[in-house]
């Protein structure tokens, strides 16, 4: 018992000690999870997606997939060259762009870490045009320079961890069904509230991803007003209980993260 508490304890201090600065926000992360490694199984992973008879890939020669490279090597360049004069250039020295366009009705893009991207045809009548879908590939890409999957996988770790501390401690008392029961809660809200901010937290970071690469950055209110609208007649849950913000709060944000974005737009 005293083990298994000393390890609870152990991973808090672990936790409190293993934090790493995201770039541009400046904000503090949990990094026991190394990303080299999550690049590593992202890079596998793609080109098994790539390779699955399943994946509609569109061809390169077609103007959309065109246009998702395009804007892709634009904001990956804007990346690599604001990274490396700031001093975060180690974070991203094994990334190997990559940009698809997957044929399928999915309203849905992605960026693994690594910086390997997919964006499905479904979600190109939402993004509209060029500055549309670099908002979306801004915050994509955001996800993965702030590694928010090492991130999301290091707080596990820690939830883990505090579980098994808060199940010994409490295994003796008449209060145990209680205690356990609070700790379920809460700690499955405080995970989804880290989903939350790390929604805005690649929002913010986007606009300014998308304005170096030459994007004005006040489109992407645009944008999501129309997937506001795209997503209207689904059911969705919650606030308090989904890891992505709400359509209003989400825009609100973002009027208010421009000015500092617009800083980085010079009109390419």
């Amino acid at each position: 018992m005293k083990k298994t508490i000393i390890f609870g304890i152990a991973t808090v201090v672990l936790a409190i000690s293993s934090c790493s600065t995201v770039p541009l926000t400046g904000r503090s992360r949990l990094s026991l999870v190394d990303d080299s490694q999550l690049q590593q199984q992202a890079a596998i992973g793609y080109s098994q997606l790539l390779s699955d008879p399943a994946t509609k890939v569109v061809p390169s020669s077609n103007a959309n997939a065109a246009m998702v490279k395009r804007v892709g090597q634009r904001i990956a360049a804007a990346v690599t060259q604001y990274m490396n004069q700031n001093g975060y250039g180690d974070q991203i020295k094994n990334y190997k762009w990559e940009y698809n366009l997957i044929d399928s009705k999915e309203i849905n893009a992605w960026c693994m870490p690594g910086g390997k991207i997919a964006v499905y045809t479904g979600i190109l009548p939402v993004t509209k045009d060029e500055a549309g879908l670099a908002t979306v590939m801004g915050h994509e890409v955001a996800h993965a320079i702030a590694q928010h999957s090492a991130e999301r996988a290091s707080q596990m770790t820690v939830a883990q961890g505090l579980g098994t501390a808060v199940g010994v401690a409490s295994a003796n008392s008449k209060y145990a069904s209680y205690i356990n029961a609070a700790y379920g809660i809460g700690g499955q809200l405080t995970i989804l509230s880290y989903g939350r901010n790390q929604e805005l937290e690649a929002d913010k970071m986007g606009l300014s991803f998308m304005a170096m690469a030459g994007y004005n950055p006040s489109n992407a209110v645009g944008f999501w007003q129309r997937m506001a609208q795209a997503s209207a007649g689904s059911q969705k849950p919650p606030a308090f209980l989904s890891t992505h913000p709400t359509d209003q709060s989400r825009i609100a944000q973002i009027q208010k993260d421009l000015p500092e974005a617009m800083k980085y737009y010079k009109g390419k």
